[in-house]
C-alpha cells in the first residue's frame, strides 16, 4: 500500500509502506550517534521525558505549517535566526530579549523591503545539540570529547563526559525560554506601536541608525493616519507569532517528546489518497456492470497524528540526511514542519528521494530547503538544484543559508566567517532565483543581539585581528546585531526592486 499509513503514523515515498512509529528510526543506521556510558540513567531520563507536557501544542504546529504555505507561494517571507549552539545560561531575560528585539527590528525592515507578512522563526529554545565532524579533539595537546551541546555535554574541559540528565535540563530550559518568550509577546514587546522601544543596542553607525529610522518613522505615520480615520486594528499590531525550532539530531530526546495527538481544527488536509478497493464491486443486476469504480476506493483520513513537541520547526542537517538512515526515517512520521540542508554534496537523486520521502502528497508549507553552499560554489549548484525540485512538482520553500557554507580559520586558528562572503551567497541566491524563474523565500542566519566580534568585515571593518574583543560563541561564530541588519536590509532592497539584483 502506499501513502500514508493507515493510523496516520507516517508516510512513504511511493514504495510499499512499512510502519513507522517514533522509535522506528532505531532499525536504520545512524550518523552522528551518541555513546552513552550509563544506559541506566539514558532510559531514567527518556523516561521522564515521555511523561512531561509538550513544549509546543498542534495548534501552533498548523499555524507554522499554514504560514509556511504562503511563503512558498510567494505571499510572505521567512526569517530564521539565533544561536549556533544555544547554551543553558542563554536561558536569562537580557539574552532572550535581545534576540526577539533584533528579530523584530530585521522583519520590520523585511516587511518594509517587501511589503509582505515576515514569517519569524528562532533558532532558540532547543537549540542545544550540535553536529561535530569527531567525537573527540584535541585541546593543549590533550585529546578530550568534543563539546556537542549542552544537552549532551558542557564546553568546560572537565564537563566532556556525555552525561544523560542534561536530556532533561534541555527541555526545562526549552520550557523556560519559550514561556518568557510568550509573555513578553503578550505583554506587547512586539508592539508596532512603538518600534522604537525595540532599541538598536549595540549599533552606533548613522547611517544604519538613520535607514532603520526612516522606516520606523514611515510606518508611524501610517499608524497615525489609521489611527485619526477610525482604522487602526491595533489588536493586531500589538503581538506577533514567534516560532522555535531545532537541528533534530538527538534521535532518543526527539523520540521521546512525540506524541500521537488530535488533529487541531486548523490543520489543513491534505490531497486525498486512493488505493486498491479490498473486495470486489457490486455488480449491477440489470446491466451487468460495476456499481461503483472498482479501481479506487478513497483512503479514510485519520484524526490523528504524530506531532514532536519540543519544537514547531526541526530540520535536517548537512551530515545526516541520507535518504536511508535513522534521522530520515524518523521525520518522515511527524506532523511537524521540515527543513532540509541542501549543501555542495547533495545530489539530486537524494533530493528527489528526500522530497517524496518527507513530503509524498506534496503538500506546501511541509518542507523548506535550506540552501548553504558557500559563496564560490552557489553558482554551480543552485541552478542544478532549482532544476531538480522543479521536475518533481514539489512547492518548497526556498531559504538561503549563507553563514555555514562560508566558515573558515584564521592564522592563529579561531574559527570565523566573512561578512563579504555571506553577503556574496544571499546576493547570489537572490539572483540565481530570480533567473531561473525561482523566488527566495527566506534567509537562515546564526545571529545574536550582542556586540560580539566573531564574523569580520561589514560596514565596522572588523578584521582578523578584531576578533578577540569579543569573540563568545562555544561553536560557530555569529553575526552580530549590526551585521545582522544590514543583511535585513540587503534583502528588503533587492525585494522592492524585485529584480533579484543588491
Amino acid at each position: 500500500m502506499d501513502g500514508e499509513h493507515p493510523d496516520g503514523s507516517g508516510a512513504t515515498n511511493g514504495t510499499p509502506s512499512t510502519a513507522w512509529s517514533p522509535s522506528s528510526w532505531r532499525t536504520k543506521p545512524i550518523k552522528q550517534q551518541v555513546i552513552y556510558d550509563d544506559q541506566s540513567a539514558v532510559d531514567k531520563a527518556l523516561t521522564k521525558l515521555q511523561r512531561v507536557p509538550p513544549i509546543v501544542t498542534p495548534t501552533e504546529i498548523w499555524k507554522l505549517r499554514r504560514s509556511l504555505a504562503e511563503v512558498a507561494q510567494g505571499k510572505a517571507f521567512l526569517l530564521q535566526g539565533g544561536d549556533c549552539a544555544e547554551l543553558f545560561d542563554y536561558c536569562n531575560a537580557d539574552a532572550i530579549d535581545s534576540k526577539i528585539k533584533l528579530l523584530l527590528q530585521m522583519s520590520l525592515v523585511l516587511i518594509w523591503g517587501g511589503n509582505k507578512p515576515v514569517v519569524r522563526i528562532a533558532r532558540m529554545a532547543g537549540q542545544y545539540a550540535k553536529p561535530r565532524s569527531s567525537p573527540m579533539e584535541t585541546v593543549d595537546g590533550k585529546q578530550v570529547p568534543s563539546f556537542r551541546g549542552d544537552i549532551l555535554n558542557g564546553y568546560p574541559l572537565d564537563q566532556r563526559e556525555i552525561d544523560p540528565d542534561r536530556l532533561v535540563q534541555a527541555y526545562f530550559h526549552s520550557a523556560a525560554t519559550l514561556n518568557y518568550v510568550r509573555a513578553q509577546l503578550a505583554s506587547g514587546i512586539a508592539d508596532l506601536h512603538k518600534p522604537m522601544e525595540w532599541h538598536l543596542g549595540h549599533i552606533g553607525d548613522p547611517e544604519l541608525q538613520r535607514k532603520y529610522t526612516t522606516i520606523v518613522d514611515s510606518i508611524s505615520e501610517s499608524l497615525r493616519f489609521m489611527r485619526t480615520v477610525g482604522a487602526d486594528t491595533a489588536g493586531q499590531l500589538e503581538t506577533v507569532d514567534l516560532f522555535t525550532s531545532h537541528e533534530g539530531l538527538l534521535l532518543e530526546y526527539e523520540e521521546s517528546l512525540t506524541r500521537k495527538l488530535k488533529h487541531p481544527s486548523n490543520r489543513t488536509p491534505p490531497p486525498p489518497t486512493t488505493n486498491p478497493p479490498t473486495a470486489p464491486p457490486k455488480v449491477s443486476p440489470l446491466t451487468g456492470g460495476a456499481l461503483t469504480d472498482p479501481t479506487l476506493i478513497p483512503t479514510p483520513e485519520p484524526t490523528t497524528g504524530y506531532y514532536n513537541t519540543s519544537a514547531h520547526f526541526l530540520w535536517v542537517g548537512d551530515r545526516t540526511r541520507q535518504p536511508d538512515h535513522a534521522h530520515i526515517e524518523y521525520l518522515r512520521g511527524i506532523e511537524n514542519p521540515l527543513g532540509i540542508k541542501v549543501g555542495p554534496t547533495t545530489t539530486a537523486a537524494d533530493l528527489t528521494a528526500l522530497l517524496h520521502t518527507l513530503n509524498p502528497r506534496n503538500e506546501p508549507g511541509k518542507l523548506t530547503l535550506i540552501t548553504r553552499y558557500g559563496a564560490p560554489h552557489i553558482a554551480a549548484l543552485l541552478p542544478l538544484h532549482i532544476a531538480a525540485v522543479r521536475e518533481t512538482g514539489q512547492t518548497v520553500v526556498w531559504q538561503c543559508d549563507p553563514m555555514h557554507g562560508n566558515t573558515r580559520s584564521t592564522s592563529s586558528g579561531i574559527k570565523t566567517r566573512s561578512f563579504a562572503a555571506i553577503f556574496d551567497e544571499l546576493a547570489a541566491a537572490l539572483r540565481i532565483h530570480a533567473e531561473c524563474g525561482s523566488f527566495l523565500g527566506g534567509v537562515h542566519l546564526e545571529l545574536t543581539g550582542d556586540a560580539v566580534t566573531e564574523c569580520t568585515g561589514g560596514s565596522q571593518g572588523l578584521r582578523d585581528a578584531d576578533l578577540g574583543a569579543r569573540y563568545e560563541t562555544f561553536c560557530d561564530p555569529r553575526l552580530n546585531e549590526k551585521q545582522a541588519l544590514e543583511l535585513a536590509f540587503l534583502v528588503a532592497g533587492s525585494q522592492r526592486r524585485g529584480d533579484g539584483t543588491v
